[in-house]
């Protein structure tokens, strides 16, 4: 574990290879899939972080849906939010939490990259700045269906963003020449922090691309956000 924190804490990013084995994976794929494939209790959840497709509408080309525990709540019993919780306190301390949940799926042959972004950009000026995303494989994730790249920013920057057209992603630009790939089989799991730069290919394979993301922070700074309106339903738009 002193290698994992020591890493996150230097880099901004760490992995591990397995948070929980295949029949796990199968159980919290089961309940993924009906969240996904429900358009009707997902409308004011749901998103193309690539942007509404003006010529084809009811294609969605990185399918993101959040908060999936208030359409199925059962989904928070998963052993998955509790190991991540585990991992979260660990790297940063005993009063993190989970703040909000989301999936991300890039569907067979869309092959759109999620463009480089740092996560507090959408998050608004909090005095605790500790955050950890978990970025969860549920299927094996390379290069070419778009496992994620990492590039550590110094000193908790937050570059310039803009908004990809048409209700898109946040995105900016930076020199990216030494990102790292992180590939993942199913199961395994990244943590980052919210001001290390992170992007990810689109998906040129035959399967999907299917990831569940955890984000914890102190359970002061939730209340916080819950004070001032924010809890992770809303219109994705740049606070920092």
């Amino acid at each position: 574990m002193d290698t994992i924190k020591n890493e996150f804490l230097t880099k901004g990013y760490t992995k591990i290879d397995q948070l929980f084995d295949s029949t796990e994976a199968e159980k919290l794929l089961e309940i993924y899939n009906s969240v996904l494939n429900d358009k009707e209790k997902t409308t004011h959840l749901r998103s193309d972080l690539a942007g509404i497709d003006t010529t084809n509408k009811a294609i969605e080309r990185i399918t993101q849906i959040m908060r999936p525990s208030l359409v199925v709540p059962k989904i928070l019993g998963h052993i998955a939010y509790k190991k991540a919780l585990h991992y979260a306190k660990k790297l940063l301390g005993d009063d993190m939490e989970l703040d909000f949940d989301m999936l991300i799926n890039k569907a067979p042959h869309t092959n759109t990259p999620t463009p480089w972004h740092q996560d507090a950009a959408y998050w608004i000026n909090l005095p605790d700045k500790r955050a950890v995303s978990c970025w969860i494989a549920l299927d094996n994730v390379y290069e070419s269906n778009g496992c994620m790249w990492f590039l550590p920013v110094p000193d908790q920057q937050i570059l310039k963003h803009n908004n990809l057209p048409n209700g898109g992603a946040l995105y900016c630009n930076a020199d990216t020449t030494h990102a790292i790939p992180v590939p993942l089989q199913v199961g395994g799991c990244t943590f980052h922090d919210g001001f290390t730069l992170h992007y990810s290919k689109g998906n040129t394979t035959d399967s999907q691309r299917r990831a569940l993301i955890l984000n914890f922070r102190p359970k002061e700074m939730i209340k916080l956000e819950r004070n001032q309106g924010i809890d992770h339903t809303g219109v994705r738009k740049q606070r920092s």
